[in-house]
């Protein structure tokens, strides 16, 4: 038997299948609509809305990457990645090792800040190894709380991009830093560093304070700059005067097994202009110092009082007794590397910045060794 096909029949047949195409489109986008709504009351029930913000985000974006995907080159960082891997088996040729991008642009990589803030809230609880601790929560921590400027509410410390020499490490590097402190407790715990120099781009690390020993926290420092009589003096007299005193980010500098910590302050006209640096507090153990310059502040911490450059060169090559310089000239020195490092950060001089801030670091380190034993 011979079955002819009319044009009417065909159009019929068409539309069916055009039919049934829409029917299963309609049915696979109802099926994602209602995973994603299982999905967020799951992530609000447990507290991590923001998570699954960035997830879907992070769906979205990397469709429309792979949308344009055949037209350009995406270099993968971590080759083992179980989903890389996948990727690069559905679209080869798209991902290349990182190695192989041009070393002008492996220069400008940074790690992204957002990854590394969902990272450290995941790390809050799953750095506990032990199943019995990691069910009582008995070693939980939380991410230090900073002050909004302006404002007088807190919210969480964000990760901030830095220059550093890690522990361990032969040369200073840019690295993405978020400190740790214990849940309920104010002091520092640890703080996790993200690399963002090649060839260790991608690789996170975590370094633990000793429990029996004291580090300061942010939200401590912040309490102890509030409780300084001078300073306290001196935000309320510029309020007194109507001008609105706004604090910048607190930053955590990691130096060996301490931190020191540096906040400017900016003073705005209650009429709207631009907020202008009027100080910049610096904290070292139990020793705060709020200045004009962070050199002052530096100074003043590490000892030795203002004075002008010509006087910080003589008494830089004045050794003390004995052959040694006093801890006073240690520190001026140190200071003096430090203007040389701020003065190639302004010139965009990395390597000769880098160079500089190690020999601040190396200098502070002599300083503190020497305090130790002093004790």
């Amino acid at each position: 038997m011979t079955i002819i096909h009319t044009p009417k029949a065909q159009a019929r047949q068409m539309k069916g299948v055009l039919a049934f195409i829409a029917v299963l489109v309609v049915l696979v986008i109802l099926f994602k609509i209602i995973g994603l709504i299982t999905d967020w009351f799951w992530f609000q029930e447990v507290g991590y809305e923001t998570i699954f913000t960035v997830t879907l985000l992070a769906k979205i974006k990397t469709g429309a990457l792979f949308g344009a995907g055949f037209f350009l080159i995406l270099y993968v960082s971590d080759p083992t990645d179980p989903i890389m891997q996948t990727y690069s088996r559905i679209f080869p040729g798209v991902f290349k090792p990182m190695g192989e991008m041009p070393e002008a642009l492996q220069n400008h990589v940074r790690y992204p800040p957002g990854l590394m803030t969902i990272q450290a809230r995941m790390y809050r609880a799953y750095h506990m190894q032990d199943p019995q601790v990691f069910y009582n929560k008995e070693d939980l921590w939380s991410i230090p709380g900073k002050q909004v400027a302006g404002k007088g509410s807190k919210q969480a410390m964000d990760p901030y991009y830095t220059i550093m020499k890690l522990p361990g490490a032969e040369k200073e590097e840019f690295i993405l830093l978020s400190p740790f402190t214990p849940s309920m407790k104010d002091n520092m715990s640890a703080w996790m560093a993200a690399r963002c120099d090649a060839p260790n781009y991608g690789k996170v690390i975590v370094y633990k304070f000793p429990k029996q020993k004291l580090v300061y926290g942010p939200r401590q420092i912040e309490a102890r700059i509030d409780q300084d009589t001078n300073i306290s003096q001196q935000l309320t007299l510029w309020q007194q005067h109507g001008s609105n005193v706004i604090r910048g980010s607190l930053l955590a500098i990691p130096i060996e097994k301490s931190i020191l910590y540096v906040e400017s302050l900016y003073l705005a006209a209650s009429n709207g202009q631009l907020p202008e640096l009027k100080r910049v507090i610096v904290a070292y153990g139990n020793n705060i110092a709020m200045e004009e310059t962070l050199d002052l502040s530096l100074r003043k911490i590490f000892g030795g009082g203002p004075m002008k450059d010509r006087e910080l060169r003589a008494e830089v090559k004045k050794p003390a007794a004995g052959g040694e310089m006093s801890d006073r000239q240690t520190a001026i020195e140190a200071l003096g590397h430090f203007r040389k490092a701020q003065e190639f950060l302004r010139q965009g001089n990395w390597g000769a910045f880098g160079e500089e801030l190690k020999k601040t670091g190396e200098i502070l380190l002599t300083l503190e060794k020497k305090g130790e034993k002093a004790k």
